[in-house]
């Protein structure tokens, strides 16, 4: 029982005296500072002001503290823990988004202490923390739907679900509700009151405002997407756009194109319709060639000893075609091939040896990237005949030196054409039919 009481008294006295140390605390500047001879409204000013600073200071070291100490647990926890998901959350920033927290709570308690002697700054004061309580909450909640989002795309089978999809929709309506807390808050009105007197004036709102709630929409999902930066490269063939995001806004888009006018394009029509961002061909290491000569399909033939050896003074091709010549001459004979015709066995044609001459010319061509997909490919057979493609990529990705690169490669392609008796296929134009 005396231990008891004892217990009691102390707890009395303690909270006694944190009574008494608050009170200080509001009026001890205050009656310092009119010693010093200052009248009573600048006292009070100036007590408040020392006081905010005190708890802005105070609040930045427990806030730093606090994002110290919970990145130091959840790396050490990381690092012995099986699962990739702790690593998403530290990635995603979740320890120092929920670190605010305590400082929030901290600043909010002590707030009417700094402004004891100014109801209407404590007032302001109260309403904008909780706002960004608001704010702060929804943070904490992206930052953890994004580490989930991030984990289940580690997953096989949650890889081609649309997870983002249902995240974003989650965090429009969450930042609405959040919002409509803000505007309640605010206003001084409670939350279910402002909803329903705001319900009054959505169908006019909605008609007023469509443009303006599609482009705000558009902008976050713009952003959350990381669909358009700017200074991105873009093509958007339905307004006209070929050229560079120079402004991105609530409402417009504005491109730039290469002969320096400028397209507006409204950011809603950015979700609504199909356009081309280049920022991954920028972003890489290499710009795509994707082009194809036509070859006229009655050019192709077998080719004789003869002719491989000729084709043999070409040095990019020469070891091939010693390599393939000597394997085919070993089949042929070990499966007693007839080569009194062509067709019979296996052969080297014109077109094939023309397509690993391409292979061997790109592959030691000094401005294209030999750590990307390098391919000369044959695709099917068309009226206009037969289209060799060549896909690689270049190393210089600026657009003058792209196409100079390009135009470089398709010049001595088509003039290296004949040495293999090829032809391009080209339809007929009036000099064809001169002197017949």
């Amino acid at each position: 029982m005396f231990q008891e009481k004892e217990t009691e008294n102390i707890i009395e006295s303690t909270e006694k005296v944190f009574e008494t140390t608050g009170l200080d605390l509001k009026h001890w500047l205050y009656d310092h500072f009119l010693s010093l001879g200052l009248n009573e409204t600048s006292a009070k000013y100036l007590n408040m002001f020392a006081l905010l600073v005190v708890l802005g200071v105070l609040v930045f070291i427990i806030d730093f503290l606090i994002r110290k100490f919970l990145r130091g647990i959840f790396t050490q926890f990381a690092t012995k823990s099986k699962t990739n998901f702790d690593d998403l959350l530290i990635a995603n920033k979740v320890p120092r988004n929920i670190a605010h927290i305590i400082p929030l709570l901290i600043t909010l308690e002590f707030i009417p202490l700094v402004f004891t002697d100014f109801p209407d700054f404590e007032n302001f004061a109260e309403k904008t923390l909780k706002v960004f309580a608001i704010v702060l909450t929804l943070w904490v909640v992206r930052s953890l739907l994004n580490t989930i989002k991030d984990y289940l795309k580690t997953l096989p089978n949650f890889k081609d679900k649309p997870i983002a999809s249902y995240i974003q929709v989650f965090m429009i309506f969450a930042w609405v509700i959040g919002i409509f807390s803000s505007f309640a808050i605010i206003t001084g009105i409670e939350f279910f009151k402002f909803i329903t007197a705001l319900g009054a004036g959505s169908a006019v709102a909605l008609l007023v405002f469509k443009d303006t709630i599609l482009g705000f929409v558009a902008s976050i999902q713009v952003s959350i997407n990381d669909m358009v930066r700017i200074g991105d490269w873009i093509t958007f063939e339905k307004y006209g756009a070929d050229g560079d995001v120079i402004e991105i806004t609530l409402a417009t888009v504005k491109v730039q194109n290469f002969d320096k006018t400028i397209t507006t394009i409204p950011t809603y029509a950015l979700i609504s319709d199909s356009f081309k961002n280049w920022r991954g061909m920028t972003s890489s290491e290499g710009r795509r060639i994707k082009r194809a000569l036509y070859i006229k399909q009655s050019g192709v033939k077998y080719l004789d000893d003869a002719a491989v050896e000729k084709l043999k003074g070409i040095q990019l091709i020469t070891s091939y075609l010693d390599s393939r010549q000597a394997d085919i001459k070993s089949y042929n004979e070990s499966h007693n091939i007839d080569k009194s015709l062509s067709l019979n066995g296996r052969n080297l044609t014109n077109l094939g040896v023309f397509r690993k001459y391409i292979d061997s010319y790109l592959k030691q061509h000094s401005a294209i990237n030999k750590d990307m997909m390098i391919m000369a490919r044959q695709l099917a057979p068309t009226t206009q005949g037969i289209p060799l493609e060549i896909y690689a990529f270049s190393s210089d990705k600026r657009w003058e030196n792209y196409e100079y690169i390009m135009s470089d490669i398709f010049d001595h392609l088509i003039a290296a054409l004949p040495y293999f008796d090829l032809e391009i296929f080209e339809l007929p134009s009036d000099s064809s039919f001169k002197g017949n």
